[in-house]
């Protein structure tokens, strides 16, 4: 590729939509939540866009701070593939973590392509509704469905294929901003099933809510299959049950599945969580989770 230039433009996806027009390709957009750049390319040019007036996202200057996010309190944003998303970590833990509120208001075909992320950690909880995606080297597509999640390992290639009207899901991953590079050669279902494949030393994981003992800790894989980097589980509490612990990894993420909790977080307060709600803990931190009435959450941490 011998022509390289980088251009800034008042409108990223009007300007993506022309160089396609003109004949290049789509390679590579960044970050998925709020595009600002994208590389488009022929074979013999390449140029980078770069959203003018789309700033990166204010980080904290603390990594480990605490933050809990409302429902409703962030705005959705138009984001990748006509999906929209809700900020659940605004301040992205100093660049280290986003989480991420995902949906599509209007069922059918997704307008998505095969594509990878250049990530250290994935996942995506199913919050409501249901989504046909497929992955590579996993066999055909399937549906994942109201409580079901994956782990998408760096580099797996995928592709969202069709989702019900209202599907939201929960994404979380690091670092915060990200590249997706679209693999313009690869199809996908593949040939190949190999359900065991190591991408980056971390193996797929499909966590089916329907198939998964009723607990009230249910572990989905995924510190296994990322060899304790990341955990992720689903925790139940009956009304008034306490779940008590103390913090001293690097990242430890719940989010409010149904019901109401009081957390008491030591030094950080005594707080009322919600339905849609989101919380991020610093390390050091003990804490209780008590349900005020029956409550689930999702749980992430690294390390597991």
């Amino acid at each position: 590729m011998s022509n390289r230039a980088e251009l800034i433009v008042a409108d990223l996806e009007a300007a993506i939509e022309e160089h396609l027009a003109r004949g290049f390709r789509l390679d590579m957009i960044m970050p998925a939540d709020a595009p600002r750049i994208a590389l488009v390319s022929t074979p013999h040019t390449a140029v980078r866009l770069v959203a003018q007036h789309r700033a990166p996202p204010e980080v904290s200057a603390d990594p480990q701070a605490f933050v809990i996010t409302r429902a409703n309190a962030q705005a959705w944003s138009p984001g990748r593939a006509g999906m929209q998303y809700r900020d659940l970590i605004p301040g992205r833990c100093g660049g280290r973590f986003i989480a991420s509120h995902i949906r599509i208001e209007e069922g059918g075909p997704v307008a998505d392509y095969v594509h990878h992320h250049r990530v250290r950690f994935q996942m995506i909880y199913c919050r409501k509704g249901w989504v046909r995606v497929v992955y590579e080297d996993q066999g055909q597509p399937f549906v994942m469905h109201e409580g079901d999640c994956v782990l998408q390992p760096p580099h797996i290639r995928h592709r969202v294929l069709e989702s019900s009207t209202g599907l939201e899901v929960i994404e979380i991953a690091s670092p915060a901003e990200h590249e997706t590079w679209r693999d313009h050669a690869l199809e996908l279902p593949t040939a190949v099933v190999d359900r065991d494949r190591s991408f980056s030393g971390q193996r797929f994981v499909r966590h089916t809510a329907a198939d998964a003992p009723s607990t009230a800790i249910r572990d989905t894989g995924i510190a296994a299959a990322t060899n304790g980097l990341a955990g992720a589980r689903l925790l139940t509490l009956a009304s008034s049950a306490k779940r008590e612990g103390r913090h001293i990894g690097e990242f430890l993420f719940f989010a409010i599945l149904k019901g109401r909790l009081t957390l008491k977080a030591g030094e950080h307060g005594t707080h009322t969580l919600n339905s849609d709600d989101a919380c991020v803990l610093p390390a050091g931190t003990s804490f209780a989770l008590q349900a005020v009435d029956d409550a689930e959450l999702l749980e992430v941490s690294l390390p597991a």
